[in-house]
């Protein structure tokens, strides 16, 4: 069976950055940065970008597409007859579990859309957004239809292929959300008062960064970029031979550093704006869809109409980095059945959105009738969330830095990170040192910490 490459060089970057751009850069990133002294975690994440993101997201890439296979069959091509096959199998699973509680997220910046065109949330007060986001989150028809519907439009996608699926999605809807981003943008900076959220993205307090806070840019450069998770494995599998995995890589996180970088942009100057100060309650689906349509009613309440276009963009933005997200994941998952059990495509797709679908109700519907159901004391969702983000990808990463750097001949890495030799690479050494040494400690730490060790310490 012939296998589909991307049809354009845009079209690998704008799919590439489609993968990493998701809802993590607009809910995790900004908090973060609030969290641990503005201006100075971004230099540092900036920097974690450059020495940890960079050099697993291109072994990821060579990984793909010196194969042409899905994230599990590249490793068994790669390294046949070993364990090393497990990696890009625990890509695979990641993919599926995610896409399973991501679309019910994704459900919900959908609804939050819907009631923002209707202007739902004018004359809403400090006290009504909880209580709207609780009752509409245990309601289990509506949260089930909402990710059942999401999980569709995401199948449609897919379904359609690498050419005329993903990258024609890509190539429409990433300029797409980068222009909301921009008008958005525009819309936070001129209130009232946002010149102290711009100061608090711009002026760096050194005195804030300890270790606390590189671990937390690291696990932020780590997940934003998503990597460990099979996307960029998989994506860079439809690849084309003369692709500068560098270059690629480069243009992919500066993008997604953009992306959550104008975020912070978007969401300070309208808090500062509106006299709030996020804390560390204001994190994830709390932050929003609680804590911002507050903040948007209060900073633009004295102009209603930039209110309803502010709230109502913001939210289709969400949508739409959601949606670059689950397509990415559903194709992992995808092409693999279709690959590894000699399946076609439509019927490999309709086989994980069904069986994502079914997890996905059990997720949805933790935050109802099913809230009392716990795993090792979470919520389905929780349970979920936190063994993916916290156990599945950081342990993933960690092993394909080691793969690359330790178990792949030094040559081929070689081979493929400057196109055999008609591609510059003067930073290999340092790639390859990053990869061997570096890397494997930095994720381990990222891994400690996100698993609380460093609390008992």
């Amino acid at each position: 069976m012939e296998r589909e490459n991307f049809g354009s060089k845009l079209g690998v970057v704008l799919a590439a950055a489609g993968s990493a751009v998701g809802l993590g850069n607009i809910w995790r990133f900004p908090v973060e940065t609030g969290q641990n002294g503005g201006a100075a975690f971004i230099i540092v994440y900036l920097l974690c970008v450059v020495l940890l993101g960079l050099p697993i997201m291109m072994s990821e890439f060579l990984i793909g597409r010196s194969t042409h296979s899905n994230t599990a069959g590249a490793y068994r091509k790669l390294a046949p007859g070993t364990p090393w096959k497990w990696v890009g199998r625990l890509g695979v699973l990641s993919g599926f579990v995610i896409l399973s509680y991501y679309s019910v997220v994704a459900g919900w910046t959908a609804e939050y859309t819907v009631l923002a065109a209707s202007n739902y949330f004018d004359g809403k007060t400090t006290a009504d957004f909880p209580q709207i986001f609780s009752e509409f989150s245990a309601n289990p028809w509506i949260c089930t239809l909402w990710m059942l519907a999401f999980m569709v439009l995401t199948h449609v996608v897919v379904v359609r292929g690498v050419k005329s699926g993903i990258e024609k999605f890509s190539k429409v809807m990433m300029p797409a959300l980068f222009v909301i981003i921009l008008i958005l943008v525009v819309c936070s900076v001129m209130q009232p008062g946002a010149s102290k959220g711009i100061e608090f993205l711009l002026k760096p307090d050194f005195s804030k960064i300890d270790g606390g806070v590189v671990l937390s840019a690291m696990g932020q450069a780590f997940f934003s970029l998503s990597l460990g998770l099979g996307c960029l494995c998989t994506y860079a599998s439809y690849f084309g031979k003369d692709t500068n995995l560098g270059k690629t890589a480069f243009n992919v996180s500066i993008i997604d550093s953009l992306v959550a970088i104008m975020a912070g942009f978007i969401i300070f100057p309208a808090v500062f704006s509106a006299g709030y100060e996020l804390n560390s309650s204001d994190v994830g689906p709390s932050l929003i869809f609680i804590t911002l349509p507050n903040v948007f009613q209060q900073a633009f309440g004295s102009i209603p109409a930039l209110a309803y276009v502010f709230a109502v963009m913001f939210y289709f933005l969400l949508v739409v980095a959601a949606l670059t997200s689950t397509i990415s994941m559903h194709e992992v998952v995808t092409a693999y059945v279709s690959e590894e059990f000699s399946m076609k495509r439509r019927k490999a797709a309709w086989i994980v959105t069904l069986a994502c679908s079914f997890v996905g109700v059990f997720c949805a519907l933790s935050f109802g009738p099913l809230s009392g159901v716990k795993l090792f004391g979470l919520s389905i969702f929780d349970f979920f969330d936190y063994v993916t983000s916290n156990i599945f990808l950081p342990v993933g990463g960690m092993f394909i830095s080691i793969f690359t750097g330790w178990y792949l001949d030094r040559k081929f890495v070689k081979g493929e990170v400057t196109n055999e030799g008609t591609v510059r690479a003067p930073y290999f050494k340092a790639f390859i040192f990053v990869l061997r040494f570096v890397a494997p400690i930095a994720i381990g730490l990222i891994l400690l910490n996100q698993l609380g060790v460093f609390a008992f310490l």
